[in-house]
């Protein structure tokens, strides 16, 4: 289908992007990499008469890699964090994951800050960011604020960002341990079944420290503090997986849809999570 008409603004810089966003209030949307916005666009789901482009606002791409925290300006494409040696070696999650998104079409555009911002639960960066306790910059007419990552998402499309607030940049402390980002999906390019993010840190043979969150099994993603509480302590045996995996399923709520059932999803997050915590351990 073809979009509704809309005017289309490719502002230079920050000021002028939120100038536009208080002159037009709720009929302004920005537009990062565009791979969320334009389909909805065309199917006529979203009514937006005023298009901001951020590609030309300076500022807005660029990594960090510090000595305890990265990083990610909101403009950094999924093909850029791959692309990253010092990323990678730094967090290799942030590669795992980027590259079990969509194709490498979409990996050249897609944005972290697309990827996050939007609130769709089926996106692959939200769950991320949650285990790797990220913050979101997000700038308004008022300043600069930073909201966690397992703050950010209220419901399916709604987060704390206001409509005139802009994500600017993503931020994480340098994660320690191993790490698995496990995807089950239909076909290459979908969304996940179930996903799950894990990072474990081991102290000897016992699990010190761990994080979980999954995606596209509620209506946001879910950080299962459960799950990684779960771990700590043992060594990671079989009790201890089937102790997490129990602990996640208590804390997701998915929904019958044209990916299956839900005691299906449910099957299969249980195995998806129990081979991220398997993995990840093997990497601690």
């Amino acid at each position: 289908m073809i979009p509704a008409a809309f005017e289309y603004h490719r502002p230079q810089n920050m000021d002028a992007v939120l100038s536009i966003l208080q002159e037009h209030g709720d009929d302004a949307r920005v537009m990062a990499g565009g791979h969320s916005l334009i389909p909805m666009m065309k199917l006529r789901m979203a009514d937006v008469p005023h298009l901001i482009d951020l590609q030309d606002v300076d500022g807005m791409a660029g990594i960090d890699v510090g000595a305890d925290s990265i990083r990610l300006g909101a403009m950094v494409t999924q093909h850029d964090i791959i692309d990253d040696d010092a990323l990678a070696a730094a967090a290799p999650i942030l590669r795992e994951a980027a590259l079990q998104i969509a194709d490498p079409q979409v990996r050249y555009m897609g944005t972290v800050g697309g990827n996050v911002a939007n609130g769709d639960p089926g996106n692959d960066m939200p769950g991320l960011m949650q285990c790797l306790d990220a913050q979101f910059t997000v700038v308004g007419p008022d300043g600069a604020r930073d909201i966690p990552a397992r703050d950010f998402y209220e419901a399916a499309y709604m987060t704390a960002r206001e409509d005139d607030e802009v994500l600017t940049a993503v931020t994480m402390p340098v994660p320690r341990g191993g790490h698995a980002y496990e995807k089950q999906k239909r076909k290459i390019g979908d969304y996940a079944t179930a996903a799950a993010a894990v990072q474990i840190v081991k102290d000897g043979g016992t699990c010190a420290a761990a994080s979980i969150a999954m995606t596209n099994l509620s209506d946001t993603p879910i950080f299962s503090e459960a799950a990684g509480a779960a771990l700590v302590g043992t060594n990671v045996d079989d009790a201890a997986l089937k102790a997490a995996v129990a602990a996640m399923l208590g804390d997701i709520d998915p929904s019958e849809d044209n990916r299956g059932p839900i005691a299906f999803k449910k099957h299969v997050a249980g195995v998806i999570l129990r081979r991220a915590i398997e993995r990840a351990w093997s990497r601690a």
